[in-house]
């Protein structure tokens, strides 16, 4: 699983150094890389529907708990045949749509890398490295939805994007990171097998918290849904990958995998189909104030995103029963409305419904796809939609939770979604053609076999459900911790309430599309209460935000060197002196000043007065003397305590101090008095302050306890390990030999940058 994973991820590196290969007729070759992963993740359909679970593990960070382990098991192959499926389609989709584009192989680099980092995800049994894919997909996502670049609103939706599911992001390693702590593992199948109650901790409540903003933000729930209908900037191809089988169903997917973790709680249950509801129907009323195409599709995709989530809270066999029908419903019904619309738009040069009509006469075969999908849609039989609204319709009536209201809230979102879907799939295509669209020829079979086949797909899974019902229904049931034997799928379900439910959705869903037209007053209407949506309400945070921030920036960061080591200077006196007015404990003992030598207090009075001297000196080079003599009474203490190691090294340190100032205040102007009295005294408080709470930590730290246990180590290893008889050496150049490699690299860049400084000449027009 690891080489299938990685396949993506080389392709996309080999495109860096062939990439001209696939701009031209050989860009085709390209969805060889997803057939070959499909066909891969297709043969073990047998294994996985005879109740296997096929595991593969990794070393990678086994210090951290953290390895490669990847499992596949009935969800993750449900994802991963749609993951590497409906890729296929796209990749030969995209050869024609984005035929001779001089950025074509970047476009596929981007999208293998996408397909790949999904392919992760969905397998990725450990939790960090799922999270590291799960950001592999929000880095790629963000090149996808942004590939033309030089178009401003491309640019801002895919910042849009990348803010929203990257702050999930952070969000997932969080959750992460407190369920390995409550559960002792990372690994999500050991976590099924430890019998542990999460739901009993404390943490519960963050954990779930955590992983519901992860979910939510990853599939567009309301209120960071407005990420998603920004994100049809983006070509055709990567709006169908992203909103029909993959990104945005990567939350969906965590949600799946952690119910048999986290769910049968009510915080976890009633959260979701509080959320789910609430996105399904707000966004299916969206659908009818839409004209654009694409816009029409984004709001049913929240919408049907919110229908998956609310079935998932419910967390009975049926609703989980019902979600995993209805992932396979949405990726082919949804995949071939937005592929044909991409050809639409290509043929027609727009996508506005207003103006469509009667292109049947012109693009028949995308006529049949956009009928049969929009059926699927409204789930009308013989489609696979019909038979995932009514196990929907079955297990939101048989909840024992305020059953009619969630009845008639996912009633009304299956009759919208109806109206939506004849708007898209068959609108465009019935009615009178215009004369302005007359001359729109036939394309490329490489653009309308696509959506074709993946609505024929949905027709065939209705008729013979038996197809899907043990080789990917029952497994993936089995996988949420129910009992995938006692699933059956069948279109006919006798004459019953949910038969009547679904016949009231057919009508009253047609009767709408008749009466409702799309028009751009419709639009203008809703776009009058745009104040109030999410979207707008996060901007004027954002605003808000910007304003403080730039207050705080300029407050602190004001371009004054005293300013800014005055601020460092009072977070360490309130930070380190409260902690040491809270715990200190030292005790000075003054028969020990008996002991000093008329040396050392000699030493020690020269240091006070030089120290006098420099403070209230008003010559630079004076005061520079004096500090350099702070320094060699320092080098004297050494010598006196039995370290000339330390007194060399002190010696030679201000020694190059003392000459590297003189040097430099030599080119300065004379002196002069840059702070008022008020200022100095202030600077003379807070150094004296600093200079305390230094003093009270040093002597704390001597009256702590010595443990030798790290001083022996070294003493008695540096000669055995390192050959050396000097300690402090051996310990900078072989224990820390590292560290004191890395602090060298660094100084000596510090270095070249200065020297650099100091050589820059710039012309007058170049200085600012």
């Amino acid at each position: 699983m690891l080489i299938a994973i990685l396949l993506g991820f080389i392709f996309s590196l080999f495109l860096v150094f062939t990439g001209k290969v696939f701009r031209g007729k050989f860009a085709i070759l390209s969805a060889a890389i997803p057939l070959i992963l499909f066909i891969y993740f297709a043969q073990f359909i047998g294994r996985i529907s005879n109740g296997e679970v096929i595991t593969e593990m990794h070393s990678w960070v086994p210090s951290f708990g953290v390895g490669l382990g990847f499992t596949l098991d009935g969800l993750s192959l449900l994802f991963s045949l749609m993951i590497t499926g409906v890729g296929f389609l796209v990749f030969l989709y995209t050869a024609a749509y984005l035929k001779n584009h001089k950025y074509l192989d970047r476009f596929y680099g981007y999208l293998s890398m996408f397909m790949a980092a999904m392919l992760g995800l969905v397998l990725s049994d450990n939790l960090i490295s799922l999270f590291v894919f799960w950001e592999l997909t929000s880095i790629s996502s963000f090149f996808l939805i942004g590939f033309n670049n030089s178009n401003e609103a491309s640019r801002k939706s895919a910042i849009t994007a990348l803010s929203i599911t990257g702050l999930g992001g952070l969000a997932l390693l969080v959750g992460a990171i407190f369920l390995g702590v409550v559960t002792g593992t990372y690994s999500i199948a050991e976590m099924l097998n430890s019998g542990i109650d999460i739901g009993s901790n404390s943490y519960y409540s963050i954990i779930v918290v955590l992983i519901f903003v992860a979910a939510f933000t990853k599939s567009a729930q309301f209120p960071f849904h407005f990420w998603l209908p920004g994100a049809m900037k983006a070509p055709t191809p990567v709006s169908t990958y992203l909103h029909s089988a993959t990104m945005v169903k990567a939350g969906i997917y965590l949600l799946m995998r952690l119910t048999p973790v986290l769910g049968a709680h009510e915080l976890w249950n009633s959260t979701l189909i509080v959320v789910g509801a609430i996105t399904m129907v707000y966004s299916a009323v969206h659908t009818i104030f839409r004209t654009d195409l694409k816009g029409i599709l984004a709001y049913s995709t929240i919408s049907a995103l919110g229908i998956l989530v609310f079935l998932i809270g419910q967390g009975t066999t049926d609703a989980l029963l019902a979600a995993s029908v209805f992932i396979i419903v949405h990726a082919l019904y949804k995949a071939t409305l937005f592929l044909m619309t991409g050809v639409i738009d290509l043929q027609t040069g727009t996508r506005d419904t207003t103006v469509l009509r009667g292109l049947r006469k012109v693009l028949f075969p995308v006529a049949i796809a956009g009928f049969l999908a929009a059926i699927s849609s409204a789930g009308i039989p013989p489609s696979i939609g019909f038979l995932g609204k009514e196990l929907t319709y079955e297990s939101t009536l048989h909840f024992e939770y305020s059953a009619i209201l969630l009845i008639v809230l996912i009633v009304i979102t299956k009759i919208l979604l109806l109206y939506s879907g004849f708007v898209a799939g068959i609108r465009p295509f019935a009615g009178k053609l215009p004369e302005r669209f007359e001359k729109v020829r036939m394309p490329s079979p490489l653009l309308w076999m696509p959506p074709l086949l993946l609505a024929v797909t949905g027709i065939v899974f209705g008729v013979f459900p038996g197809i899907i019902e043990s080789s990917m229904i029952k497994p993936v049931v089995s996988a949420l911790g129910k009992d995938g034997a006692e699933v059956h799928l069948q279109l006919w379900h006798g004459f019953n309430t949910i038969l009547w439910l679904s016949v009231l959705t057919i009508v009253i869903g047609t009767i709408l599309y008749f009466l409702i037209k799309p028009t751009a007053r419709l639009e203008a209407g809703i776009a009058k209460l745009e104040f109030l949506s999410p979207k707008s309400i996060s901007l004027k945070i954002w605003v808000w935000f910007t304003k403080f921030s730039d207050i705080w920036t300029n407050f602190f960061q004001n371009g004054y060197l005293r300013s800014y080591v005055s601020t460092i200077l009072v977070v360490l006196i309130a930070l380190t002196g409260y902690s040491l007015y809270n715990t200190a404990q030292f005790n000075i003992n003054f028969d020990k000043f008996s002991k000093v030598t008329i040396y050392e207090a000699v030493i020690s009075l020269i240091m006070l007065v030089a120290i006098f001297y420099t403070v209230f000196t008003r010559s630079r080079l004076a005061a520079v003397a004096s500090m350099g003599v702070i320094g060699y009474a320092i080098c004297l203490l050494f010598v006196f305590y039995s370290a000339p190691d330390l007194a060399m090294t002190q010696f030679s340190i201000d020694t190059l101090t003392v000459i590297l100032f003189v040097l430099v205040l030599y080119k300065l102007p004379k002196y002069l008095r840059l702070s008022d009295y008020k200022t100095r005294i202030k600077d003379g408080v807070l150094s004296l302050a600093v200079g305390a709470i230094i003093t009270v930590l040093v002597l704390e730290v001597l009256a702590e306890p010595v443990n030798g246990e790290v001083s022996d180590f070294y003493a008695n290893n540096a000669y055995l390990l390192a050959h050396g008889k000097n300690v402090v050496n051996v310990i900078l150049v072989d224990f820390r030999g590292a560290d004191t490699m890395i602090e060298i690299s660094v100084l000596s860049i510090a270095a070249i940058g200065v020297f650099g400084l100091l050589k820059l000449r710039l012309k007058k027009s170049d200085q600012r």
